[in-house]
C-alpha cells in the first residue's frame, strides 16, 4: 500500500538486498578491514552482535557477504548456518559443503575432512573459509572439534580460516576454562554495534533512494523516535521504518512524523 502511495519502485527495506547495495556503516567498514586481515592470516576470528545487528547476511563486507568479494580461484567459502546438532552432524554438514561422500564413522569423517582441506591448500592452492553462524548455540564439544580442524602439523601451519559468528553469549561461552585452548587461538575479535544516531538518516535516505524516492520522507522527530526505539539495530530500524511508512500512508500524510513512529512502535511491540 505505502509503496504505491509514495511512488516507490520496490520494497525499500527487504531482507535480500545485494551486498553491493547495502549501506556501509562505520562499524561495517571496520569489520570489513578486520576480516580482510583474518583471511590473509588464515586464523580464527570471532564476530558477535545483538540480534538483528547484521552479523551475517546484512553485513556488506563481512561474514557471509564476504564470500561475494573473494576470488573463487583462491578461496572456498563454506557457510555453516546450523549449529545446534551433535559433532557428527557438524562433520556431516561440513563434508557435504566440501563435496565429500560422508562415511558414517565420526573418526573417518574427521580424517576425510582434514585431508580434503589439506589437499585444497597444498595441491589446489585454494584457502577454505568456514563461517559458522549462530555460534552461541554450539555445544562445547563442537567448539573443541572446530579448533582441532584448524590444527595442522602441530600448529606450524594454518590451512583453515574459521569465523565464529553469534550473539554476545558466545563471548561468555568462549571465556569458560574448558574452551581456553580455542579462546587463545582467536586472533580477531569484533562486536558489531548498531547504527550511530548520525548514520540513521543516511541509512534511511540510502534505502529510499534505491526505490526511486529522492525527497526526505522522515522528519527529524521521526528519525529520533526510530533511533530511540531501535538503538540503531538495523533489523529493528527496518521494521519501524516500514510500519511508520504504512501509518503515514494510511493517514494520507506526506512526511513521517513522530506520531507515526510511535504508532509503529505500538504495532510491532
Amino acid at each position: 500500500m505505502y509503496k504505491t502511495y509514495f511512488g516507490m519502485t520496490g520494497e525499500p527495506f527487504p531482507k535480500d538486498i545485494p551486498p553491493q547495495e547495502l549501506f556501509l556503516s562505520s562499524h561495517f567498514k571496520e569489520l570489513s578491514t578486520r576480516l580482510d586481515y583474518l583471511v590473509k592470516k588464515r586464523g580464527i576470528g570471532l564476530v558477535t552482535g545483538e540480534v538483528g545487528s547484521g552479523k551475517t547476511t546484512r553485513v556488506p563486507s563481512g561474514c557471509r557477504a564476504l564470500c561475494t568479494t573473494l576470488n573463487p580461484g583462491l578461496y572456498k567459502p563454506l557457510y555453516f548456518p546450523n549449529t545446534t546438532g551433535s559433532v557428527l552432524d557438524l562433520y556431516k554438514s561440513l563434508a557435504e559443503l566440501l563435496g565429500l561422500i560422508a562415511p558414517s564413522s565420526r573418526a573417518k569423517l574427521y580424517i576425510q575432512i582434514h585431508q580434503e582441506i589439506e589437499r585444497m591448500v597444498e595441491s589446489k592452492k585454494i584457502s577454505p573459509l568456514l563461517i559458522v553462524d549462530e555460534g552461541h548455540l554450539l555445544r562445547i564439544e563442537a567448539l573443541e572439534e572446530l579448533r582441532l580442524l584448524t590444527n595442522y602439523h602441530m600448529d606450524s601451519q594454518d590451512h583453515l580460516t574459521l569465523i565464529l559468528v553469534g550473539q554476545a553469549e558466545l563471548r561468555r561461552k568462549l571465556g569458560l576454562n574448558i574452551n581456553e585452548p580455542l579462546n587463545q587461538r582467536i586472533i580477531m575479535r569484533y562486536h558489531l554495534e548498531g547504527l550511530t544516531r548520525k548514520e540513521l538518516p543516511l541509512y534511511l535516505k540510502h534505502y529510499l533512494n534505491r526505490v526511486g524516492v529522492t525527497n526526505p520522507l522522515f522528519s527529524e522527530p521521526a528519525i529520533e523516535a526510530i533511533y530511540q526505539a531501535s538503538k540503531g539495530i538495523p533489523r529493528k530500524v527496518n521494521l519501524l521504518a516500514q510500519a511508520s511508512l504504512m501509518a503515514c500512508a494510511s493517514k494520507k500524510s506526506q512526511i513521517v512524523d513522530g506520531d507515526h513512529v510511535r504508532e509503529a512502535v505500538t504495532e510491532i511491540s
